[in-house]
């Protein structure tokens, strides 16, 4: 059971976790930072890379104040709150320290990591407060990256089932989300994903029964509730389904966060802390109906065109231009062929000139901005029928700048300028729903 940072935003919040957590069943919890704590975190770095010790005393007031709040409307034994006080005093002790010494990335990721280590360190005391037993995993002694910033699936296995087997009597354990070790033994977190992938490596390394998430939203909804006003949760969904809505924006999860639940073949339950009872979203093998399930839009991406007439019947054409790409480390979402051009989109920009430049030796090249990417999610096989037409006939009035089709039989994707979005999602929604 993986909870996000506003199911522990708040001292009532964290208290309200524990009928679902302590119902006899044997299960791991997965805590994210208390919501605002890693911004306040994130800011508390900035001032020590620029070395502004006046403005980190506030901050650091500022998160003393708010942790000292929490503590005195979660526990209501004296020696709770000492115990909870003295925790909090240390992990501020151990971010002061940093004021002494040269700051690094390293340094940053090592603050970055304390939101996590809080929320679990106070959970685990007020369930010890309530009479509950539970065992506290440090994260930091099992999750682990390798060279390529990627988990250790064998070692993470390895060392978790270790730990299970000392405290086999046990049938509940907390621990952090998205902070890990990586290769030099020094902390490091998960980045995409965070929390959410910690729970389904974890998930898959104990291959348990079920990998739930829970967030403040009842499921995965069948477009964007932040835009159109009447969406439903769309209560299963295919894995390949809900990786497609994940990449494509779809915040409730991030696509790397499925893939070991999918190779174990455990399924994944979204659910929301605010509505406990409510039917929320399984994610599973089972195969899909023949339908159109969800949309998802991703923004902030650039679209390049090469146009050229070197590329007219020319194998080793796509491949040159991919090399580019690959040399500079960014990858391509969509990407549409004629005979003569090739169009593609990237969502990072960082190194867009030197992009921009190398490409220009195969042609022509032109660069729109400020462009998102519709997708349509479903069960789309080759020999469906109705679909594309359903599709574009809600967008009859929407200047389309690309289309993607047939690479996956859950996906169509077209690309809009951004701020054609809203209108795009309402007519499509409109149209298919």
């Amino acid at each position: 059971m993986k909870f996000g940072g506003t199911s522990v935003g708040s001292a009532q919040r964290i208290k309200n976790l524990v009928p679902l957590i302590n119902n006899g069943e044997r299960k791991i919890v997965v805590l994210s930072a208390m919501s605002g704590t890693t911004n306040l975190l994130v800011d508390i770095s900035a001032s020590l890379y620029t070395k502004d010790f006046m403005k980190l005393k506030l901050q650091i007031s500022n998160l003393d104040l708010q942790y000292k709040k929490v503590i005195a409307e979660l526990f209501s034994k004296k020696d709770s709150i000492e115990n909870a006080s003295e925790l909090l005093t240390e992990h501020l002790n151990f971010i002061k320290s940093f004021t002494l010494d040269l700051f690094t990335v390293n340094e940053e990721k090592a603050i970055l990591a304390q939101g996590e280590l809080i929320s679990t360190a106070l959970l685990h005391l007020y369930l010890t407060e309530q009479n509950i037993s539970s065992v506290l995993l440090p994260a930091l002694d099992f999750m682990r990256i390798d060279e390529t910033e990627e988990p250790e699936v064998p070692f993470i296995k390895k060392m978790i089932s270790k730990t299970l087997e000392q405290f086999s009597a046990e049938n509940l354990f907390i621990t952090q989300g998205y902070i890990c070790r990586n290769l030099f033994g020094e902390i490091d977190n998960l980045k995409r994903g965070g929390s959410d992938y910690t729970a389904t490596l974890i998930g898959a390394a104990v291959k348990a029964t079920e990998i739930q998430i829970w967030t403040d939203i009842d499921g995965l909804h069948n477009n964007d509730p932040r835009i159109i006003e009447k969406t439903f949760a769309v209560t299963e969904l295919s894995f390949d389904e809900a990786a497609e809505l994940a990449y494509f924006g779809a915040k409730i999860l991030h696509p790397t966060c499925v893939l070991p639940a999918k190779k174990e073949n455990i399924p994944v339950r979204l659910l929301n802390t605010m509505q406990p009872t409510a039917t929320g979203t399984i994610i599973s093998n089972k195969p899909a109906p023949d339908r159109i399930t969800a949309i998802a839009a991703k923004d902030n991406l650039s679209a390049i065109k090469i146009k050229s007439a070197r590329m007219l019947l020319a194998y080793g054409f796509l491949r040159a231009v991919f090399e580019v790409f690959e040399r500079y480390k960014t990858p391509i979402d969509m990407i549409s062929t004629s005979e003569v051009a090739v169009s593609l989109t990237i969502d990072s920009d960082k190194h867009l000139e030197e992009i921009i430049s190398e490409l220009q030796q195969f042609g022509l090249v032109e660069v729109d901005k400020n462009q998102t990417i519709i997708c349509i999610v479903g069960t789309f096989g080759a020999d469906k029928q109705g679909y594309a037409s359903r599709i574009f006939d809600s967008l009859k009035n929407i200047p389309i700048r690309m289309i993607s089709y047939g690479g996956s039989e859950n996906n169509i994707s077209l690309l809009v300028n951004s701020d054609l979005k809203k209108a795009a999602l309402v007519s499509l929604n409109k149209g298919l729903f």
